[in-house]
């Protein structure tokens, strides 16, 4: 089977070093990844489940974002948010490398997981999954986020159905993804009392909590990019 490889290397404050394999599916984006026998019970899904959860416990015994989460338990457990850290981030177009806080680092990572998780509120972010872009700024995200929804209206479009150019569609998703940041950062907490990878998880949240104002404001944070297409020609009309 063909998968898309993605490598997360961890240099920690104490020497140890951490290796994440990441394996997606080329077609799904779902990660490719062998499921441990005897999950933490942190990882049932009706534990902290998410109000807005689309799964049940008769299907889904266990929390696929929980699940994923698991790889940086052993990362996030002695680390403070402020910790810096060592991040190597390989893929087969690039590496790239980072000197940052432990939140920033866990925090790119966990995007990434929990993307790629299969959890049905996750799915539609799986387009920036497949064009992975570490410790990605604020103002990359608005773009990545806004054009890969727009993209996704073309598609929308090409199949007759109706575009939402308005971004409503994309308010919806962030605002589900806020509930179910909520409820998993209960489940970070119950298993440890170091705050890396909670804090990591508000640093996505806080995302999801600026972008409705952003597209508020018409996106003016990044109009500034678009400004040749909206710059109106005043060459006369050869036609008349």
């Amino acid at each position: 089977m063909e998968s898309i490889n993605i490598r997360y290397l961890f240099r920690l404050p104490d020497h140890r070093q951490e290796v994440v394999e990441l394996y997606l599916d080329t077609q799904s984006l779902d990660l490719i990844d062998k499921i441990q026998e005897k999950l933490p019970p942190w990882t049932n899904l009706d534990f902290h489940q998410c109000p807005n959860c689309l799964l049940t416990i008769q299907t889904h015994p266990s929390c696929p974002v929980a699940v994923c989460l698991v790889k940086l338990v052993p990362i996030c457990k002695d680390l403070l948010s402020y910790d810096l850290i060592h991040v190597d981030v390989i893929m087969a177009e690039r590496v790239i490398s980072k000197d940052t806080s432990a939140q920033k680092g866990i925090s790119s990572l966990m995007g990434l997981l929990m993307a790629t998780s299969g959890c049905p509120r996750m799915s539609f972010l799986k387009p920036m999954a497949r064009f992975h872009l570490p410790f990605a700024s604020d103002e990359e995200t608005l773009y990545r986020a806004t054009s890969m929804y727009l993209l996704a209206q073309y598609f929308v479009r090409k199949q007759e159905q109706t575009a939402d150019l308005e971004l409503e569609g994309l308010l919806q998703i962030y605002h589900d993804i806020q509930i179910m940041n909520r409820a998993m950062a209960k489940r970070l907490r119950s298993i440890s009392d170091k705050d890396s990878a909670v804090n990591a998880l508000v640093l996505l949240d806080i995302f999801a909590e600026t972008l409705p104002d952003a597209i508020e404001d018409s996106l003016q944070e990044i109009r500034y990019l678009f400004k040749s297409y909206l710059i109106r020609s005043t060459a006369p009309n050869p036609d008349f």
